[in-house]
């Protein structure tokens, strides 16, 4: 018999060891693609926070899609441990938009002044239409330790905003920011900084929303977002965030 004409015959077991180890090749794959779980960070001061916070950075989305410059958020604690959130940005034909809405902690514990972890869930609808379940996931990820930057998304990665006490970031901020959400499974493609020509707010109305800026220990803010504490057991809410 020529070898041409000789045929291969599998080992017994082979076939079987073959399978296994395809599954195992591809097990570890999607595990090794699997991203990191988003977390936010173990508390806030929930005080120090409040304020107002210029949009320097997103990754663009549909409801605020009418804002193309000077976006900013004010907040204000009221009681019971809600949060006053307005809104205001400019549109393209030169007119303001504003917008009020409530947020609250949602998967969170509020201890003090300090929210555990830092999770709240934010709603713009009237306060009469708030008991449906229409509220965004409001994370905060990223707190600078003198509070001059936060880092705001939710668990599925679609939404990010960065958020600084001043109309711009400076470069070191804007690197270090983007370094950790790299690490922390963010795509970056989607990143769009966000021009300011006109403080939303004037000079002397600003200053007097001045607050003591929020404060995280130096180790929980240096650190890559996968590396912090765990955060709430709670299940993160599902619902987007709105506006």
């Amino acid at each position: 018999m020529s070898p041409l004409s000789q045929r291969q015959v599998p080992l017994p077991g082979m076939q079987a060891l073959a399978a296994l180890l395809a599954i195992a090749f591809l097990s570890a794959s999607a595990q090794a693609q699997a991203p990191i779980p988003v977390e936010a960070l173990p508390s806030l001061n929930v005080p120090a926070y409040m304020g107002t916070w210029y949009q320097v950075a997103w990754f663009p989305n549909r409801f605020q899609k009418q804002c193309v410059s000077d976006t900013a958020a004010t907040y204000r604690l009221l009681p019971g441990g809600q949060v006053e959130v307005i809104n205001r940005c400019l549109r393209s034909d030169g007119a303001k938009d504003s917008v009020v809405g409530v947020a609250r902690p949602a998967g969170s514990v509020l201890r003090g002044s300090q929210l555990e972890p830092a999770q709240l869930q934010v709603s713009f609808l009237p306060a009469w239409l708030r008991w449906l379940p229409i509220w965004g996931t409001y994370w905060v990820l990223d707190l600078a330790p003198d509070g001059r930057y936060a880092v705001v998304s939710e668990p599925s990665r679609e939404y990010l905003w960065v958020l600084a006490r001043k109309p711009a970031l400076a470069p070191a901020d804007e690197t270090a920011i983007r370094s950790r959400l790299v690490q922390a499974g963010f795509d970056l493609n989607r990143w769009q900084s966000h021009p300011h020509g006109q403080s939303v707010l004037s000079t002397d109305k600003a200053a007097a929303l001045e607050v003591p800026s929020p404060t995280v220990s130096p180790a929980v803010a240096a650190a890559p977002f996968e590396s912090r504490p765990a955060a709430s057991p709670y299940p993160p809410v599902s619902a987007a965030p709105g506006r």
